[in-house]
Parts: structure tokens; C-alpha cells; sequence
């Protein structure tokens, strides 16, 4: 069995870190490495064939049955293989149509 030692022993202090901590409050993070939560995936983009485009949150409430069928639809469509099965691709889906037709996008 391995010689036990302190906590302290095993912690090596970086000065950098320790000295942006210092001055922010905030550990350091690597803003470019994180994914931005409104970007689709790489996966998404080639899936579409398309140009990524960014997403915005929208919370908005339905009726409940339109709701049961949708996560219906959703897991049904998952669980066959088919696209789109997620369920914000569905509503995608959905309203781009009724949006281009009331002349809201191009």
C-alpha cells in the first residue's frame, strides 16, 4: 500500500492561477475551448448539409396534449432511427413553414 500523505503535500500551487483568482475571484476558464450553448453541434451542422445558425431560448407553454403527442412523436422517432427526432428539430420543422408563408423569413 502507498505511503499516506497530507492534503497539502499533493496540492502543487500554480502562481498564475492562484494570482487570477486572486484578482478576479473566478478560477481561470479556456472561454474558446467551452461550447457555446446556442451553437449546434458539428454532428447537427452536417446532418442539415447547411450553414450553422445560432439558437436562442424560447420558453412558451402549450396545450398539454400537444405537448404529450409531440414527446410522443419525439421518442417514437428516436427510437426508429428517423429524422428529426429531437424535439426542438420537430418544432423547427414545423414552424419554418408557417413563418416563410406570413412572409417572416425570407
Amino acid at each position: 500500500m502507498a505511503e499516506r500523505r497530507s492534503l497539502m503535500e499533493g496540492i502543487k500551487p500554480d502562481p498564475s492561477v492562484e494570482q487570477h483568482f486572486v484578482r478576479t475571484g473566478k478560477p481561470p476558464t479556456a472561454d474558446a475551448a467551452q461550447p457555446v450553448a446556442d451553437q449546434p453541434t458539428a454532428r447537427e451542422v452536417k446532418a442539415r448539409g447547411t450553414k450553422p445558425v445560432g439558437r436562442a431560448p424560447l420558453t412558451t407553454r402549450i396545450r398539454s396534449d400537444f405537448a404529450a403527442a409531440l414527446k410522443r412523436a419525439s421518442l417514437e422517432r428516436q427510437l426508429n432511427g428517423v429524422s428529426p427526432h429531437t424535439l426542438q428539430d420537430i418544432l423547427e420543422e414545423a414552424l419554418q413553414p408557417w413563418l416563410r408563408s406570413n412572409g417572416y423569413l425570407n
